[in-house]
């Protein structure tokens, strides 16, 4: 101890635990760094969205989750060592993956292969470490370069001819300019924007050309994020624009007589014409109708075609992973029986106390031992309720009614809160907040006897709320619900 003069033995091995401490607790901060600009892709092509720690530091037994609006489902999950498919959402599935074996120096750059416009927005990369976590968010900005601009004359307006054009396969929606063959900007009319199921929009737009001399236009459209334009031109034949007859201002003072009489031949004349060119432009129309109506068609169909082919790959996963996959409530009820309800008067409400004698909906049958089932409770316009599942183990045991103790399994609604609450009388097991995004009018609730699953989901959006799994049922079991809140808590 010569080289600490004046501290004890004691006061030295304090001294040193504190550095450690501090040094240990120093090494364990992280924060995590993404892109400091938005990450654009092609649609159909692959992008790569970047994230790692600060400072670089191995992630291997870390929990990173990249997610969208919610933490689950999610666009992957890292957990265990490896990456779990559990949470993931259906339309991610086999196009996400960590880039590299660079995890080991902290770096968890998510892939996502043939990006869709539905893709395009912000991402949330997470890294958690015990009881440590932190985050950043990632854009992603999709562009969609559409097909090459269809411009064809629709026919003569307002003293010129109405040329329109069009193209479809666009994301975001783009912008179209007119261009006259000197190189001067058109005035156009307002465009108009169709979404397609993909999320791709279609736009027309249309402009009147009424100077002959600036005969050759072309129509040019412009993706807004990549500034990449796509353009064609149209040669517009001069016969097509009204003409004027230039001597008879000259003569309409001088020879009347000879004015009327050539007027009435010009008029027949120019009848003839204008006739003549509306039977053309008719005729090109008619073509033109015609054969963009094939297009289209076409078009649908192989769309259709397309979306029922995804529908169904989509059904066929689900089907094989329906228990992990927490989503498509509608799907889901296929494998569950609905179940026949009574709804109660509520007139009356109990007191908190007497937690059972409240519930305001019954079986259509003496209880639930077995099975998979669901059934919908709504809720619209009620600023309290409780709903779940009560389990009475008395059923079976033939215990008295004195010793009778009821479980609890609820998601409850509090003004603007919302609650999970596992309890058997007073008597709290479990007891957290739920994350619900949008206002619900009908809460759906799956019910898994053999897995021993109670699982609430937000028929307002579709989204999983919360699910109880960890618990074994031993009795008969009922559905719940009540328009009041559940007054118990761990803090009162």
């Amino acid at each position: 101890m010569a080289a600490f003069p004046g501290i004890s033995p004691a006061g030295f091995l304090v001294l040193l635990l504190f550095q450690v401490c501090t040094w240990s607790s120093a090494v364990s901060q992280f924060s995590v760094k993404g892109p400091s600009q938005p990450v654009r892709a092609l649609l159909g092509a692959d992008a790569t969205l970047p994230c790692s720690l600060v400072p670089e530091q191995s992630a291997v037994n870390m929990h990173i989750r990249w997610y969208r609006t919610q933490l689950s489902p999610a666009v992957l999950v890292y957990k265990d060592r490896q990456e779990q498919d559990g949470e993931q959402m259906l339309e991610y599935r086999d196009r996400t993956k960590l880039l590299g074996t660079s995890i080991d120096k902290g770096d968890a750059s998510l892939l996502i292969q043939q990006v869709r416009a539905s893709d395009d927005g912000q991402y949330r990369c997470q890294f958690k470490d015990g009881s440590m976590s932190e985050e950043t968010t990632v854009q992603l900005q999709v562009i969609g370069l559409g097909s090459t601009p269809q411009v064809y004359m629709t026919g003569p307006e307002e003293n010129g001819i109405r040329v329109l054009c069009s193209s479809s396969g666009w994301f975001p929606k783009p912008s179209v300019r007119w261009i006259n063959k000197a190189g001067g900007e058109l005035k156009s009319l307002p465009e108009s924007f169709t979404e397609d199921d993909k999320g791709l929009f279609h736009v027309e737009s249309s402009v009147i050309v009424t100077d002959s001399s600036m005969n050759n236009v072309t129509c040019s459209i412009q993706n807004p994020l990549s500034g990449q334009q796509i353009a064609s031109a149209i040669i517009l034949p001069e016969p097509f624009f009204p003409r004027m007859c230039p001597w008879k201002a000259a003569t309409l003072g001088t020879v009347p007589v000879l004015l009327l009489l050539l007027a009435g031949v010009s008029y027949t004349g120019w009848r003839k014409h204008q006739a003549k060119e509306r039977a053309i432009i008719r005729k090109k129309k008619e073509l033109e109708e015609r054969d963009q109506m094939k297009i289209e068609k076409e078009a649908a169909l192989q769309t259709r075609g397309k979306l029922k082919e995804e529908l169904a790959r989509r059904k066929r996963l689900y089907d094989l992973d329906w228990k992990k996959a927490l989503i498509y409530p509608d799907w889901r009820k296929e494998h569950f029986k609905s179940v026949k309800l009574t709804v109660k008067n509520d007139k009356e409400e109990t007191t908190p106390s007497n937690q059972g004698d409240s519930n305001l909906i019954t079986l259509n049958q003496e209880d639930i031992t077995s099975g998979r089932f669901y059934w919908e409770v709504d809720v619209e316009d009620t600023e309290e309720w409780t709903v779940g599942v009560y389990e009475d183990s008395t059923k079976r045991s033939g215990a008295s009614e004195d010793s009778q103790r009821k479980k609890f399994r609820i998601l409850e609604k509090k003004g603007n809160n919302y609650r999970i609450l596992s309890y058997c009388l007073q008597e709290i097991s479990r007891e957290e907040p739920a994350e619900v995004e949008k206002i619900p009018n009908k809460i759906m609730v799956f019910l898994d006897y053999e897995d021993s699953d109670i699982s609430f989901y937000n028929m307002a959006d579709g989204n999983h709320i919360f699910s109880f799994t960890e618990d074994t049922f031993s009795g008969s079991l009922y559905p719940y619900f009540k328009r009041k809140s559940t007054e118990l808590s761990r803090n009162a």
